[in-house]
């Protein structure tokens, strides 16, 4: 990837990462849908406008209906764009009427869709997708009744294609996807392409392979299946190897779908196949932290300390999505991303940090920081692929800016006396000698430091060097690191950074990126 595009994609990563995902998966998806009302207005679909609006009028009620009453029950506070991108989703995969049997049909899957979402559900973890469900069910039992219609898949139409790739584009982009959902695109292209020439073949039927190929690519609900579905977060399973399995795992049944009976195992039922063999590998991540304090490490940055429930596992440089509950949250909702200071080793304690201050402070921030010692806090996941090369000769370049030097901390940490014999540099940049946090930690380690921060920080050790107040460059990072060809570079710290250094990770053995957005 050249050092432009690098840095293109870094500034896009950035815009969309002030957006929560659920409100940037809500506006992609309503905006979808007005096109589709448009093409249905203009009498290329062969849905109508008001048999569209009418199932949207019904998802909608139903599963803000079903969302509302749950979240009352349970006491927490209703996020209604859940709902929304729920009915939004369903409205893609089962068939629009006006038949007031085909209605019912579709309020039933938005509620079962609904209450799966915690009905079906494992320490803040959703057991299945909850339009794969409702979409499942509804197929299921049109079998003893059929009016009530079953699954279409009818947002699978060429004239919808492009907007589906460019929207879903945007979506994976905010959820860092893409490299999964393109691989569960392209197995099952190549799997549905071989399963129509197995077919032809077998009747003995001419077959142009080009020809089909494209009819699959613009035709079939490959695309958003996999942009606005297998994408979901809360079903995929913490490491990228793990989440490309399942990325294969639904490919080949989507493409291929097996036959049971009257339902085959195919789309929606070929999801909620990949979400249990996702649940597998991540139903140990899930769990719940009890705080028992912060201290405070620098003039803006704060480390927060949690007990962990028995069965958290994680590997050096993961993170996790914890969840804090409160009302009226901001568009970037109830949940956010820290990575791990703690080492496996101090497992059950658990440490995270964050950067306090501003003028401005984040809903999400302010209830974080009414947690009191002893509160309950979901857990939903650890996930990243932040972590050091397996074999241990290969020398490591790490860059920390601000906040970004916590992943660093953990398996520093880990390493312990062993990170001396390992080829390890770190380049740590802050703002001011003030806001170095954890050098403790980090000098325990051993490694050589180079510091840049505006003014001399006092008492540095003698394997620690300051870089006389300069600005950290590519061509200053290059003078630096001159065998950085040899060298694995990690990278945590915000995306203009990244994007800046981009000439140095084009020449670096590899690249790991951690970027962020703030909280």
């Amino acid at each position: 990837m050249t050092s432009a595009l690098t840095a293109r994609w870094n500034r896009v990563f950035a815009v969309l990462g002030r957006v929560s995902m659920y409100r940037l998966v809500l506006l992609c998806l309503g905006m979808l849908a007005a096109y589709a009302l448009t093409l249905s207005l203009l009498d290329a679909l062969a849905i109508g406008p008001l048999e569209l609006m009418a199932a949207l009028a019904v998802l909608v009620a139903v599963c803000a209906a079903v969302d509302a009453v749950s979240h009352r029950v349970l006491g927490s506070s209703w996020r209604l764009e859940s709902s929304l991108i729920t009915a939004l989703i369903l409205l893609f995969v089962l068939r629009p009427t006006l038949d007031p049997a085909g209605l019912a049909g579709l309020a039933l899957a938005g509620a079962v869709a609904s209450a799966s979402k915690y009905l079906l559900a494992w320490r803040g973890r959703h057991l299945f997708n909850p339009a794969a469900a409702g979409a499942a069910v509804l197929t299921v039992v049109s079998v003893w009744l059929p009016g009530l219609g079953a699954s279409s898949w009818w947002v699978g139409t060429p004239l919808l294609a492009a907007p589906v790739i460019v929207l879903g584009l945007v979506v994976l982009l905010r959820t860092e996807k893409v490299r999964v959902v393109g691989v569960f695109v392209l197995v099952a292209i190549v799997v549905a392409v071989v399963r129509v020439n197995v077919q032809y073949q077998a009747a003995g039927i001419p077959l142009d392979l080009a020809t089909v190929f494209w009819s699959v690519v613009w035709s079939s609900p490959f695309l958003f299946l996999g942009a606005f579905m297998l994408s979901e977060p809360l079903t995929l399973p913490p490491r990228r190897w793990q989440q490309l399995a399942v990325a294969v795992v639904v490919g080949v049944l989507a493409g291929w779908p097996i036959d049971l009976g009257e339902v085959s195992l195919g789309q929606e039922r070929a999801l909620l196949v990949g979400n249990v063999v996702a649940f597998c590998f991540a139903a140990r991540s899930a769990v719940r932290l009890r705080f028992e304090g912060r201290r405070t490490l620098t003039p803006t940055v704060r480390e927060l300390t949690f007990r962990a429930g028995r069965g958290l596992r994680f590997v050096p440089g993961q993170y996790v999505e914890l969840e804090v509950p409160h009302a009226h949250p901001d568009a970037r909702g109830t949940r956010r991303e820290f990575s791990i200071v703690s080492a496996p080793r101090e497992l059950p304690e658990l440490r995270i940090a964050l950067r306090e201050g501003g003028a401005v402070q984040s809903t999400y921030k302010r209830a974080l920081a009414a947690v009191a010692p002893g509160d309950a806090l979901a857990v939903t996941g650890v996930w990243g692929d932040f972590v050091l090369p397996r074999r241990s000769s290969g020398p490591v370049l790490m860059v920390a800016a601000g906040i970004g030097v916590t992943p660093f901390v953990s398996q520093l940490t880990e390493l312990g006396a062993d990170a001396r014999e390992r080829d390890i540099v770190l380049v740590y940049v802050a703002s001011e000698a003030a806001e170095l946090a954890f050098r403790p930690e980090l000098e325990a380690s051993g490694i050589p430091v180079v510091v840049f921060t505006r003014d001399r920080p006092a008492g540095l050790p003698s394997h620690w060097r300051w870089a006389g107040g300069a600005r950290l460059d590519a061509d200053g990072l290059l003078q630096l690191v001159p065998d950085i060809h040899a060298r694995h570079a990690y990278v945590s710290g915000p995306p203009g950074l990244i994007a800046e250094l981009a000439p140095v990770w084009e020449r670096a053995r590899s690249v790991t990126t951690d970027a962020f957005s703030g909280y």
